[in-house]
């Protein structure tokens, strides 16, 4: 027996040990272990080295504790409010909140997310607009400032806030600053060189602990989250980067959905950030005081839960909340997403809405920034569209908004995609609202963005080019990895 055929043997018998040790680590999902046998059978040995850097589930282990949460009374508040949705005596300040009890029960009981009903919300379709906001918020900002990002570029914009938290560092305002190792891979901590010279603090999530090696790297931290003296807070899809406001040729004005919040559902948003803060860093920890939770002096109306997932969790808690959405709707279920990888229930949920004769409609780019990805989008688009539902294409630029509404009276603003990386890997953050007027404005936002896009129709896609079925086909065999 010469050489090769013994090291090709060896490789074989490797090979199949890798698979069986897969078959038993990946053990949440057929379909994802499928997906990453089929890469170790086409890239023997280095399918399962990609495996063990994108594959393995993260543990279930407490990645985020904070043993100061008691003191701001939400164990207290959280049992509370069980109790009372359980007995019928919870006081709803809003109609659609209270049809909507058995959803923010849900939410409540798996992921401890207080209902606040005394908030005022500001919504953002405008990269310019956004920032405006914040810049201005910071200015006005008095005792601290809490930024975190998945991407934070070091290119105008990002300059320009760095600037800015460092003259407010240097008033005396707390500044910190979390931002994803990966997503910011470009970022180092010589552009905050000045700002932590000022006293300004800045981390990184899911560091590489060795040099171009992350094992972590699959897991990312996507959410974005600003809290101004514990006062404003602001949840959506909009990163640091001078693409955002529009400013990049490759992707043209930037649509994207963002929120200010006013009201105590920013305690919820700050609870949040000190979680992943306190998580990232080892020198910085944050410890409670009453000005990180100061008494809101807003009187707002809107009914609000701020839901965090991630693959920490037990459950998928903000999938579960859009397909429990999906299943109340009688009249409409508009979404808008830069991607659309459903897993087998989501999709199901949003068939059946559709043959059931809800108005369904899914807006996505007219362009990818990931090709499988947006392969694989449209390879489920086209299934949607045999339910008969709406599907449009966005032509003014790149549309990044991460939005549903449902019958115009609840909806959902955040950083989650319609994608199994957001649903299971990434770790996400949406605000769940319970408000017709807000839920009412995003439904005409999305009408309004109707007009700048194109309905595919069943028979647009069925007219598809081979090359394009091709590509869908592949991407949708990996769309479980993706």
């Amino acid at each position: 027996m010469d050489f090769i055929t013994i090291l090709l043997s060896v490789l074989f018998i490797l090979n199949l040990l890798f698979a069986a040790i897969v078959i038993f680590m990946e053990r949440r999902d057929a379909s994802s272990t499928w997906a990453w046998l089929l890469v170790m059978f086409f890239i023997p040995i280095l399918g399962f080295i990609l495996y063990l850097i994108f594959g393995q589930n993260l543990s279930r282990k407490r990645l985020f504790d904070w043993e100061d949460i008691n003191k701001i009374g939400i164990e207290d508040l959280i049992s509370k409010q069980i109790q009372s949705l359980k007995d019928g005596s919870f006081h709803f300040l809003d109609r659609c909140a209270k049809e909507n009890r058995d959803l923010i029960y849900m939410q409540l009981i798996n992921n401890e997310a207080v209902l606040t009903q005394d908030n005022h919300v500001k919504l953002f379709t405008d990269g310019k607009k956004k920032f405006h906001a914040l810049f201005r918020d910071i200015e006005r900002a008095k005792e601290h400032i809490h930024l975190q990002y998945y991407i934070f570029r070091n290119d105008r914009l990002g300059k320009k806030l760095i600037q800015t938290l460092t003259r407010k560092a240097k008033e005396g305002v707390k500044v910190r600053i979390l931002y994803d190792d990966l997503g910011s891979r470009k970022l180092t901590k010589r552009a905050f060189r000045q700002l932590i010279k000022a006293g300004g603090e800045v981390e990184t999530f899911f560091p590489s602990r060795i040099p171009f090696i992350n094992l972590r790297l699959n897991y990312r931290n996507h959410r974005k989250l600003g809290i101004i003296d514990g006062e404003i807070g602001y949840v959506g899809g909009f990163n640091i980067g001078d693409e955002y406001l529009g400013l990049k040729p490759k992707f043209g004005y930037w649509r994207d959905t963002h929120m200010r919040v006013e009201g105590r559902a920013v305690h919820a948003l700050q609870t949040r950030f000190i979680l992943d803060w306190n998580q990232a860093t080892e020198q910085h920890e944050i410890r409670y005081s009453a000005g990180l939770f100061p008494e809101s002096q807003v009187s707002g109306n809107v009914a609000m839960q701020i839901v965090s997932s991630g693959p920490d969790s037990e459950w998928e808690q903000i999938k579960n909340g859009y397909i429990k959405m999906i299943s109340s709707a009688k009249r409409s279920v508009y979404i808008q997403t830069p991607y659309f990888i459903p897993d087998a229930s989501l999709l199901d949920a949003l068939r059946i809405a559709a043959m059931s004769g809800v108005d369904v409609r899914v807006m996505i780019p007219n362009k990818p920034d990931h090709m499988f990805v947006y392969w694989a989008t449209y390879s489920y688009i086209g299934e949607l569209l045999k339910t008969g539902a709406k599907i449009y294409i966005y032509e003014n630029g790149f549309i990044h908004a991460k939005t549903i509404m449902v019958d115009e009276e609840i909806g959902s603003v955040g950083t989650a995609n319609i994608d199994v990386r957001s649903f299971r890997l990434n770790f996400e953050v949406n605000a769940f609202i319970y408000n017709r007027p807000t839920a009412m404005q995003m439904a005409s936002i999305f009408r309004k963005d109707m007009e700048q896009s194109r309905e595919l129709t069943l028979e647009d896609y069925q007219q598809r080019s081979l090359k394009i079925r091709f590509k869908e086909s592949i991407s949708r065999l990996l769309s479980p990895i993706l």
